[in-house]
Parts: structure tokens; sequence; C-alpha cells
């Protein structure tokens, strides 16, 4: 998450310090889009809205479906967009309007072709979404001729699908014409065929315009017989079974399984009970100890005697009656089953001569179907023939425009502030990219491998001429504090300061290093070895005619060249007559004995020196001296350069100790604000109000002069210091 801010704060740096660029680019494109947009001719737009339908007018003679549930096909408005910009449709529009004439006059055309690619370039064609809608649109300078283009060609459209439909429901009329007409030829044949067969194969035919088959009523024919020969066979079995039973049986048992048999006999039904009753009584009548020729067993035993007789004989008669009744079943089951058979046969026989006839008649009566719908259909589409058809539908006519549809004032404008944006935003972190100067503390790092001393703001005053509580002298202060605890000993006390070229700020920070270094206590000495470009006299507002070229080409002391400056504990010695061999004067015991001499008198000593990579006179000088601070201003000079700059001090025996990145524009390269936040803590107080402290009484001995005063109180540029 935290890496994801980075990135955009890094997007976001670079945004504002291109914020210019952008402002630029923007301005630019929105100010060209204004420009454009007010001298672009204005147009005109007018719209026909039509309403187009998918009319199928090939006639079939059978429809499947609902007419109406057919779905619209999706190329059919595509094709239509297509049709309503070709020739055909164009050039009967530029005929009525007599276009070639007008646009001769005002647009140099010369012929109808030269008329139809202009015409085809001014309309525009699109279907409205979701409907059956298509909407024509025109576009002119002149908003009558958009209207009347609009509305000549919706008329001409619709009046080229008329004829087209009309043209086609003729064409179909006819083909169903000549279609009618063959199948009524094969009706007729059909029919002559069906009569041929009838009347050879003998078939009677009662109905021969219906799909009854004329077999029909000799299958139920044989179906009755064939029903009334099962139940002929079930009777006699059961008769059958009967008169067996009755045959097996004989006395009371019989009498007693007539019932069962489902025999009635009104006889033995009035008789049976009689006799059961009387054989009861002369059972009684013996078992109460009458005799067998006692009167009363003797009458009792005659009365049973003659029921007995009577049901016997009854009995024998029904015996007779079903044998009877058997013997006449069977012989007309007989008779019946031989009826059967030789109407089953001829049934037979009727189906093998009949089934020929059965196909002719099949073939005629669909052929006769399919002629009754094609007669139904010619008459429908004949009657629709005399109606009016309107397969595109105008809706809404074009009417000239009131106000211009192009150019889009407010589109236009949106998309140039938009494209603006993307352009100048594009452009700063195209610029960016190939910017390949010295942006962060990494990029110094990575090359250099050595360590930041210090971030040093844009814009910093000479502290010598500022308050003790100013805030920019707290960079100095980091720079001094990171020197003091990276040079490896106090001994290493002699400092130059050298950059990769002129105009990075070298000379001033190392006057307010070496200023604060002062503040802080050391006797501080400022050599300002630079021969060719001297700036130390007049950052300190010192006379520098006397200096370090009088030590190094005569014998005067060091006392006779160094002055004191208005601040306590720094001291310069002033670069004095430039040289014409500075690099010999440079290069020389003398300039050995100087070193010697300032590195037991003074605490520390700082030398300013020329670009190291412009001249050779800060090459001798690193070689002389304990240590080398580069000072690198931030975004300036190609990361390259850093690289050939520890190259040549390396190669000169010289010791790095840091790198101070100087002159950052910390409000546009927020990286660096935790480097300077110091800046908070040094808001002006009033003096005396108890809060933080107050600048001490300065001693009137040390104040320069109004001349001196009024050359530090300058700021002193880059464009002046190596």
């Amino acid at each position: 998450m935290q890496e994801a801010k980075l990135h955009f704060l890094d997007y976001w740096r670079v945004i504002r310090l291109r914020l210019p660029i952008i402002i630029l680019a923007f301005l630019l494109v929105v100010v060209t889009a204004g420009v454009t947009t007010y001298f672009l001719p204005r147009q005109y737009q007018s719209n026909v809205f039509i309403e187009v339908e998918q009319n199928d007018q090939k006639i079939r003679i059978f429809r499947e479906g609902f007419e109406g549930g057919m779905g619209l096909d999706p190329r059919f408005a595509t094709t239509q967009f297509q049709i309503i910009q070709r020739k055909e449709m164009l050039y009967p529009v530029i005929e009525s309007l007599n276009l070639v004439q007008k646009w001769g006059e005002a647009y140099g055309i010369r012929s109808k072709e030269e008329a139809y690619f202009r015409l085809r370039r001014m309309i525009d064609v699109r279907e409205v979404r979701n409907t059956n809608l298509l909407q024509i649109s025109a576009e002119s300078t002149d908003p009558q001729e958009a209207s009347d283009l609009a509305n000549s060609i919706a008329q001409e459209y619709q009046r080229k699908r008329i004829d087209e439909q009309q043209k086609l429901l003729n064409r179909s009329l006819g083909t169903l014409e000549d279609e009618v007409s063959k199948q009524r030829a094969k009706v007729t044949e059909a029919s002559e065929e069906m009569r041929r067969l009838r009347t050879e194969l003998g078939i009677t035919d009662l109905n021969p315009d219906s799909m009854e088959d004329p077999l029909q009523a000799q299958e139920k024919v044989l179906m009755d017989r064939e029903t009334l020969v099962g139940e002929a066979r079930v009777r006699a079995s059961n008769l059958r079974t009967k008169y067996a039973e009755i045959e097996k049986l004989s006395g009371d048992d019989l009498m007693r399984a007539l019932p069962t048999l489902e025999i009635q006999d009104q006889t033995i039904t009035q008789i049976l009970p009689q006799y059961q009753e009387t054989a009861s009584e002369l059972a009684r009548a013996l078992q109460s100890g009458l005799g067998r020729r006692h009167p009363t067993i003797t009458a009792l035993a005659a009365k049973k005697d003659t029921y007995e007789k009577q049901l016997s004989d009854q009995v024998a008669s029904i015996r007779r009656t079903l044998a009877a009744n058997l013997e006449i079943s069977e012989r007309s089951l007989a008779t019946m089953e031989e009826e059967l058979e030789k109407t089953r046969g001829d049934q037979r026989e009727s189906k093998t001569r009949s089934s020929e006839y059965a196909r002719a008649k099949n073939n005629y009566i669909q052929a006769k179907k399919v002629l009754e719908a094609a007669e139904l259909r010619l008459s429908t589409e004949t009657m629709q023939r005399s109606m009016p058809m309107n397969p595109a539908r105008i809706w809404e006519r074009a009417e000239p425009a009131a106000a211009p549809s192009k150019p889009n004032v407010l589109l236009n404008m949106a998309l140039a502030v938009v494209v603006g944006l993307i352009v100048g935003v594009g452009l700063a972190f195209f610029l960016e990219y190939l910017d390949t100067s010295v942006k962060t503390m990494e990029d110094v790092e990575n090359f250099l491998q050595v360590p930041v001393l210090a971030v040093v703001p844009k814009n910093i005053s000479l502290l010598i001429n500022s308050p003790d509580t100013f805030a920019d002298a707290e960079a100095y202060r980091i720079l001094r504090t990171n020197v003091e605890f990276n040079r490896q000993s106090s001994d290493a006390n002699t400092i130059t300061f050298v950059s990769g070229g002129a105009g990075e700020g070298k000379s001033t920070t190392l006057a307010n290093l070496a200023y604060t270094f002062a503040q802080g206590g050391y006797n501080t000495l400022i050599v300002d070895a630079d021969l060719r470009r001297p700036t130390q006299h007049r950052i300190f507002g010192i006379n520098g005619d006397r200096g370090l070229t009088d030590f190094l080409t005569t014998d005067v002391d060091l006392e006779d060249v160094v002055q004191a400056t208005t601040a306590d504990n720094l001291f310069l010695l002033p670069s004095g007559k430039l040289p014409f061999d500075a690099v010999g004067v440079l290069n020389s015991q003398r300039m050995m004995d100087l070193i010697a001499q300032v590195k037991n008198r003074f605490d520390i000593v700082f030398f300013d020196s020329p670009p190291i990579l412009g001249v050779s006179d800060a090459s001798v000088l690193v070689r002389a001296l304990d240590l080398t601070v580069v000072v690198v201003q931030h975004r300036r000079f190609p990361r390259a350069m850093l690289a050939r700059v520890k190259q040549a001090i390396q190669n000169v025996g010289g010791n790095i100790l840091g790198v101070v990145l100087n002159n950052v524009d910390v409000r546009h390269d927020q990286y660096y604000e935790y480097y300077t936040n110091y800046y908070s803590y040094y808001t002006p107080r009033p003096p005396g109000d108890g809060e933080g402290p107050s600048a001490p009484p300065k001693d009137p001995k040390s104040t320069p002069g109004p001349a001196a005063r009024s050359r530090r109180e300058a700021k002193v540029t880059h464009e002046d210091d190596y």
C-alpha cells in the first residue's frame, strides 16, 4: 500500500514540476480548437423519420404458423441503409432538385456522378433503436437545402419500395395462376383414373369425393357377423354345460341343482316345496312311532310318491327340451360360422381388388385439397392487389433547422479540454522520461556511490546577510553536521568544493557552509582558489586585489593577504589578481606551503575551485587537499555527468567526502519536503515575547559600511557562480 502511495506521489510531483508545460499545451489545444470551431462553416441538419416494413410479397400456397410471428431480419435495416445511398436511389433526387446545375455554380460540380458523391457525404442513415423507424439526415450550409434533400430522399425511397412491392406481387400472382391451372389438370386426371378403376373393379363407392373407404360397409357387416357368431358359441357352450350336468345328476340332487344351473321351471317351482314338506311330515310321523301301515303314514307316502312322479316327469321333460335346444343351437352355430368364413373370403378378395382404387382415390382427394387451397390463396391475393400498399411510411418530414448542428461548440470545447489535458500530461511525462538530469538522492547515490550530505532548497539567501534564526541556515547546519561526522579525523580539515559545470551553486554553498562553521566556534578560512572567475570577495564585500596569487608568486606573508570578514571566526583569502597560467600557479611548492600553514592555523579551511570538468585547476586542488565535496544542482545536468566528475576526482587521487544536492525546488518536488520541514520551526516572532530565540546584538565594529552592506543584501545568483 505504501509503495503504491509513493508511486502516486511521484506522478503528482512530475505534474507539479511540469505544470507550466501542461498549462501551455492545454491552452494551445483549447485555443486551437476554439479558433478552428469559430471559423468552421455552420452546418444545418434536417431529419426525416420513416417506418419500413419487411413485407414478404412472395405468395405461398400454404403458410406455416402465424404470418406476423416471423421476426425481422437483422440484416434488413443494414440493407436499407445501403439501398438509400446507392445511385439508383440518389440519381432521381439529383435530377428532381437540379443539383448538378445548382452545385455547379457554387462548388464546380460538372457531372451527375460528382453530385452523387457530394450528396452521399451530406446524408446519414441510421436505425432508431428497438423500432422499425429509419432516420434519414441531411446536412448543408443552407437549412432549406438540407430539408429539401431529406424529404426528397425519403419520398424517392418510399416510391421505390411501393413500385418494387407491386412488381413482386404481380410476378407472384402470375406464378400462382399458372400453378392453379396445372393443379386443375392434375385433379381432372386423378378423377378420370379413379372412375376407370371403379368401373373395372366393380367397386361401389357411394361418396367418391370423401376420404371414406368404400369397403367400410363390408367391414362393418363382417364385424357384426363375427359378433353374432361369438354370441352363438357362448350360448351353445352354456347349453352343452347344463345338459352335461343334468345327465350326471338324478333325484333330489338334480332338483336341488336346477336353480344353480339357472334352469327355471314353473311346475318344479310349485311342486318341489310341496314334495319337500310332505317328505318332512312323513319322517316326523315315523319318528312318532306310527307304523308303516298306519293310515296317516300310508296317506303321506302316497302323497309323496305322487309329487315325486310329477317332478320326475317334469325333469325328464326339461332334459328333453334342453337336448333339443342344444341341437338347434349347434346347427345354427355351424351355419353362422360357414357364412362368416364366406364373408371373410369376400372381404379379402374385395381388399385385393380395391387397393389400387384406394390409391387413386387418395391421389384425387389430395390434389383436390391443394387446388382448393391454391384457388383460395389466389382469390385472397387478387383482392389484396387492389388494396393500397405502404411498405415505407413517412411519419415526420424534414423542416429547415433553426440552429446549426455543426460545429458543436460545447462538444468541441469539451473534447479540446480533455485532449489538452491528455496532451499536456503526456508531454510532461514524455519530457520527464527524456530528462536524464539528477532528480533524486537515489540518482546521486546510484551513480556516485557516495552519501548525500545535504539537500539545499532553491533561492537560499547569503547567510551572512540574514539573521541568525533564518530558516535557510538549517540546511547548512545539517551539512555542517554531516561534514563533521563523515570526515575521518580532525586533521582532515582542508576541503574543496567542486562541481561538474558552471552555475551549480558551488561558491554560494561554500560561503554559507563556512559561515555556519564559524558560527559554531570553528576558526574558519575561505581560500578563493578559483583563479578564473573568483566570487568570494564579492560575497563578503572585501577588496580582492591582493590575495592568493600574491602569496603564491611573491614572498608576502599569510597574514598580509588573509582578511577578516564581518562574521566572527570567519576569514577570507581572496584570489588576488588573476594570473595568465592558473594551473602553473596552483601546482607549485608555494601552494603546498600555503596548505601546510592554513592546516595548522585554522580549524577548517574551504577552498573554492572552478568546475572540475571545465578546467584543470580543480584537479590540482583535489589532489592536494584532504577532502572533496561535490555540489550537484538539482535537475540541471545529465546523470552521466556525475560519473565523469567522480572519475575525474579519482583519477587525481582525491577523496570524495559526499555530495550536496543544491537548488532543489521543494514546492514542486515533494520528495524532499521532509528534508526541509525545519521551515515550520522558524516562524517570525516579535522580539522579547518570551517564545523562541532572538538575535543577539551585534558588535558595532563588525557592522559593514553602507556600500558593503548594499552589496551583501543582494542575493547571489547561480549564473555568477561556478
